[in-house]
């Protein structure tokens, strides 16, 4: 069973290459958006101020990714070989957590490529296509 995951902080997807079949899976990740509005002040310099808990928010951040990292890791244990795409840097950090905490599964990670934002088709297509290569 080959997996390929195409990921990003709203969703997984995984396509699941087996025996002549393929099966599809979607995986939210229900991490919060978060947007700074910034602290409030006086009008005299050096008064009291707001301060906007950056840390609180990142921490529950990390805790929101660690929980999605474990859902996707639950769908892919039996996997022989697995494939991670995606923008951005959540391709990346999958890959340390799986280094990190589950070394059973880091030596069938066979690459981490980033790539922008794909329909579920082409992701599909670009998984297919990757394997194919990597048989040959």
């Amino acid at each position: 069973m080959k997996v390929g995951i195409w990921l990003d902080k709203k969703e997984a997807f995984l396509v699941t290459l087996g025996n002549k079949e393929i099966s599809e899976k979607t995986i939210m990740s229900n991490i919060e958006n978060y947007r700074i509005h910034g602290g409030s002040g006086t009008r005299f310099k050096g008064g009291p101020q707001d301060v906007v808990q950056d840390s609180k928010y990142l921490e529950r951040e990390k805790h929101q990714f660690r929980k999605y990292f474990e859902t996707i890791i639950s769908e892919i244990k039996e996997a022989q070989a697995i494939v991670l795409f995606g923008p951005a840097e959540t391709c990346s950090k999958l890959n340390r957590f799986i280094i990190d905490k589950h070394k059973e599964l880091s030596d069938k990670v066979q690459d981490v490529v980033k790539m922008d934002s794909m329909t579920k088709p082409q992701v599909k297509a670009r998984i297919k296509a990757f394997f194919k290569e990597k048989s040959l």
